[in-house]
């Protein structure tokens, strides 16, 4: 137990935790600990699973952010998924759209299914309508496993190309995953722009912190540049503590006004092209960056996701990456049990100790979730319309 608890939470190297057992007079081998720390005992698994779907049924919305990580020397992609209440980590290969709805499904097999809405994301997408004709001989409104739809494309379309494979794999999931039922489905991801979390979700928010980060990355060299930069960003804050004000008295009224105001502050020209870019860019993203016109209680940032990527970052500083699955396993298990604990306000010290133990006096970290979710109701926008 107290191992787990120097090398999740205090972010200890096993070095340093060798060192300590030897300095209390506790004699304990490389090997032993590495074997401890790189297998998740099973009933932290499904404690960790118990936490993403109460998470997940919490609120309509939910925080996404994405770091690099290592597995065994091999880059793959760490997601960090979270609310108020709790915060889980996924690690996969990829970071494109496929590994993310894997991701809101809790890594469970992949299904696909074809229906309306698959058709109209291929369309969307440019597909032809050959192709499509064809496509739709695929049974209709039926879950199909990746082996199934993988099998069909084989056979009716052996001189089908990557890239339009990937397109029809992705589209399957994505309509799957919509008409999932038993397992809670996000409404909203509150996220940056990358393209792979675009339709994934009914809605998408976006952070305006990150998006103010691309004003902070111009470098105008003249001074009158210089002056017309800074005095944008005084109205882009203003405008971000207008919202800010607006999520803690919101009305009708005052959602319309604020919607004027941005079309207003993102229609302006300035002179400077590389900021009028920069400008017209954020204006393009409008209905993404005003989603708390329509839903107040989601955040005007992403600053929870971030930081719970941090935890994996100094992790992965210290310790480089596991080196195998079931290493990547138990980071991504206990990396989501220390950081809900510490949301939920319990000690993750004494967590550990109760469930070695077998005592569990520490109360179900999902049941935590659900009781304080039903104080915080995080979804009232979504229960009122």
């Amino acid at each position: 137990a107290l191992a787990l608890v120097f090398y999740y939470a205090s972010n200890m190297s096993q070095p340093k935790i060798l060192d300590w057992f030897a300095h209390v007079g506790i004699q304990l081998s490389a090997g032993a600990l590495s074997q401890w720390l790189s297998q998740a005992p099973e009933p932290f698994q499904q404690e960790k699973a118990a936490v993403y779907e109460a998470g997940l049924r919490s609120s309509p919305w939910q925080h996404l952010d994405e770091t690099g990580t290592r597995v065994n020397g091999q880059n793959q992609q760490c997601h960090i998924v979270c609310n108020p209440l709790y915060t889980a980590y996924f690690t996969t290969e990829k970071k494109d759209r496929l590994s993310l709805v894997d991701v809101l499904r809790g890594l469970r097999p992949r299904t696909f299914r074809f229906n309306a809405e698959t058709y109209e994301g291929l369309q969307q997408a440019g597909l032809s309508p050959k192709l499509l004709g064809v496509l739709r001989s695929l049974p209709p409104d039926q879950d199909l496993s990746e082996a199934a739809v993988s099998e069909w494309l084989e056979q009716q379309l052996p001189r089908l190309g990557q890239a339009h494979r990937h397109q029809i794999l992705q589209a399957g999931a994505v309509a799957a995953y919509h008409a999932e039922v038993g397992f809670p489905v996000v409404r909203l991801l509150l996220c940056d722009d990358a393209s792979q979390f675009k339709g994934v979700t009914e809605e998408r928010a976006l952070c305006w912190i990150h998006e103010g980060r691309h004003y902070k990355q111009l470098e105008p060299l003249i001074p009158y540049h210089q002056a017309l930069l800074n005095g944008f960003l005084q109205r882009y804050w203003g405008f971000y503590g207008k919202l800010l004000h607006y999520r803690s008295q919101p009305t009708p009224i005052e959602a319309a006004r604020l919607g004027e105001e941005f079309d207003e502050l993102f229609s302006r020209v300035t002179g400077y092209q590389a900021l009028d870019h920069r400008i017209a860019l954020t204006q393009a993203k409008k209905e993404a960056l005003l989603q708390v016109l329509t839903h107040p209680e989601i955040p005007l940032h992403n600053n929870p996701a971030e930081l719970g990527a941090r935890l994996r970052v100094r992790k992965r500083d210290v310790s480089f990456g596991p080196r195998t699955s079931a290493g990547k396993q138990a980071w991504d298990t206990f990396h989501t049990l220390v950081s809900t604990t510490q949301k939920l306000g319990v000690s993750f010290y004494q967590y550990v100790q109760d469930r070695v133990r077998g005592a569990n006096q520490v109360p179900s970290l999902a049941e935590l979730i659900q009781q304080k979710a039903h104080a915080l109701n995080l979804g009232a926008s979504w229960d009122s319309s």
